[in-house]
């Protein structure tokens, strides 16, 4: 009777809305309405991107968010558990629109979690609250509906006393229909395709040390339907195909000479961890791969550098900071400097694929960090190769974040300076193995820009809440523009007794 009371329960929480915002071993319920007005025709930086999906509308708009959820009861060590969650935007303005934001359900048994449906994530070792975006998966889109096994947390083996812990998943998403050229027969299909995703990292350091080491990887492989791509070269059955998707290795076959299925990404994680009396402080790096430029250290520079630092000390009324983020992202190497290394591939187009039109997108918006930029966002008139998604993949980018409390009033902010170069296409330099027409397609130049946010919310009594949101830009990458929307929210809790 009990688990129909509370499968009874999550379906009333979900007509009235759903949500991320589950609280641990409860329910939670609510909604939260946005008003407000952002320059028209333009949605500043940071009021779209890392948001996985959840945007109003640009111009004069509403918006009404509903949620709910059942989280994991973590404090009872239960072998056995279930969750779900349930988000829903809807918004009006100069147009209307709904977005299902998240939709899964999920069960946990021992250390294993099995997760089915669209949710909120974020791959790669970052911080996953004030982030500029995570180099694979940023929560820059809405979620990818997949199938994921994983051991969500990191789990200690009990051997050499705990020194040694890990986590990974595994995971299944669908794409849907994807435009692919295929450069042999000049032509263009659409065909179904699929997102495959394993990570796997592991943590040295005891519970009683202050410091711990931090080390992974992650591997995404967009593919699907190579059987009607290539045609009679293409010789694999479907379980052989995915064995190559899952491993990387290389076919040939007629015109197929080796090429690996799938376009093929991810990021070699490193970080350290210490924990002193009130302070505790995350360094990490992510190190981009595409086409195998890595193992060769041939774009080594490239990278997501990180300094992360949390307050522990009491909040004294007087004011107090949670979180302070600083971040360094690099991206012009490519392993295409004249310095880097040659290892076959002339340079490794960031996002871009040869065969994919739309690169390492989901329904038109990247997927890792928003910095590599298609161009839906950008100024008219900038230099871009007509076959190129992400017209400006070379990027250095500081950003800063932070989150606390003054007076009651809870504030998150991000600040970010970037300086944009385009692609090898559009750029003047020269590269180590070729592209032998710098620049036919025009300058990119140097494009700078400057991107801010600002989010106040105050909570009130009776699981009542208000807030203020505001963003802006300003450069030569994106037009100038900003944004500032009052929201007010209600929520409801309930304990799994």
């Amino acid at each position: 009777m009990k688990i129909f009371r509370n499968i009874l329960a999550v379906t009333l929480f979900f007509c009235l809305g759903g949500g991320a915002y589950a609280q641990q071993g409860g329910y939670n319920a609510g909604l939260e309405g946005w008003a407000g007005y952002s320059t028209k025709g333009v949605l500043p930086f940071w009021l779209r991107s890392n948001r996985f999906g959840s945007v109003p509308l640009d111009g004069a708009s509403m918006s009404l968010i509903g949620f709910a959820g059942k989280d994991f009861d973590s404090a009872n060590g239960r072998l056995f558990d279930w969750g779900g969650a349930l988000e829903g935007r809807g918004n009006l303005g100069h147009d209307s629109e709904f977005k299902l934001i998240e939709a899964y359900g999920k069960i946990r048994l021992g250390i294993f979690e099995v997760k089915g449906g669209r949710s909120r994530k974020i791959t790669g070792l970052c911080d996953s609250t004030l982030s500029s975006g995570s180099w694979s998966v940023s929560g820059n889109n809405l979620g990818i509906p997949e199938i994921d096994v994983s051991i969500p947390d990191f789990y200690a083996l009990p051997w050499f006393g705990e020194l040694f812990a890990f986590k990974g998943n595994f995971s299944h998403g669908w794409l849907g229909d994807l435009r692919l050229v295929r450069y042999i027969m000049d032509d263009t299909l659409t065909l179904p395709s699929y997102l495959h995703q394993k990570s796997l990292y592991g943590r040295i350091g005891r519970p009683s040390w202050k410091f711990r080491f931090y080390g992974g990887f992650n591997h995404q492989v967009v593919w699907g339907s190579e059987q009607k791509y290539y045609l009679d070269d293409y010789k694999l059955k479907p379980w052989e195909t995915y064995f190559y998707v899952l491993t990387g290795k290389r076919y040939s076959s007629g015109y197929i000479q080796d090429e690996r299925q799938g376009n093929h990404m991810g990021s070699v994680d490193l970080g350290f961890e210490l924990d002193l009396e009130k302070i505790s402080i995350l360094l990490y790096r992510q190190n981009f791969y595409e086409v195998g430029g890595l193992a060769h250290f041939a774009n080594i520079q490239d990278g997501l550098n990180g300094l992360s630092l949390e307050n522990r000390s009491v909040d004294d009324g007087r004011g107090h900071w949670r979180k302070f983020l600083v971040e360094f992202l690099y991206t012009k190497n490519q392993a295409g400097m004249p310095d880097s290394p040659e290892y076959g591939s002339d340079y490794e187009p960031y996002y871009n694929h040869g065969q994919y039109i739309t690169g390492w997108s989901y329904k038109g918006e990247n997927i890792g960090t928003p910095f590599l930029s298609a161009r839906t966002y950008l100024r008219e008139g900038l230099a871009a190769h007509p076959k190129e998604y992400f017209i400006n993949n070379r990027v250095m980018a500081l950003h800063l974040g932070g989150e606390g409390m003054i007076s009651n009033i809870d504030y998150i902010f991000r600040a970010s300076w970037s300086w944009n170069y385009g692609t090898y296409n559009t750029t003047d330099e020269e590269q180590s193995t070729g592209n032998p027409d710098p620049g036919l397609y025009g300058l990119f130049g140097v494009r700078k820009q400057f991107s801010a946010y600002l989010e106040l919310n105050r909570q009130l009594k009776d699981n009542f809440s208000v807030g203020l949101v505001g963003a802006a830009d300003l450069g030569d990458l994106y037009y100038n523009s900003g944004g500032l929307f009052l929201k007010v929210g209600y929520s409801f809790m309930k304990s799994d007794d």
